[in-house]
């Protein structure tokens, strides 16, 4: 939700609120701009919130259906499983073996 806020008068020095130079209309008006803002980031946020929460709860079902799948799959082909496992080991260990030649 956009805030429309009237704009300070190049003219009004910095912190002239604090000197008491403002009038009270534009006190009033600054005032009502800030809790606009305000509120407009607030309910930003709780709508973030909102969203992570649900995107955190689809990957975690996601993660637990991976999960079973790869659980399934190693029971039903335990020796698949276990060549695999050794394969990307093999594969992992020759990567850091030439990383740490290069350094």
């Amino acid at each position: 939700m956009p805030v429309k806020a009237d704009p300070v008068p190049a003219d009004v020095p910095a912190g002239a609120n604090d000197s008491g130079l403002l009038a009270p209309e534009t006190q009033r008006a600054l005032t009502d701009a800030a809790h606009r803002i305000e509120t407009a980031v607030q309910e930003g946020l709780e709508q973030l919130r909102v969203q992570s929460r649900a995107l955190a709860d689809s990957a975690s079902q996601q993660i637990e259906d991976a999960s079973e799948y790869v659980s399934g799959q190693v029971r039903e082909r335990p020796l698949a499983a276990a060549g695999i496992a050794l394969g990307a080991g093999v594969l992992i260990g020759l990567l850091i073996a030439q990383a740490t030649r290069r350094n």
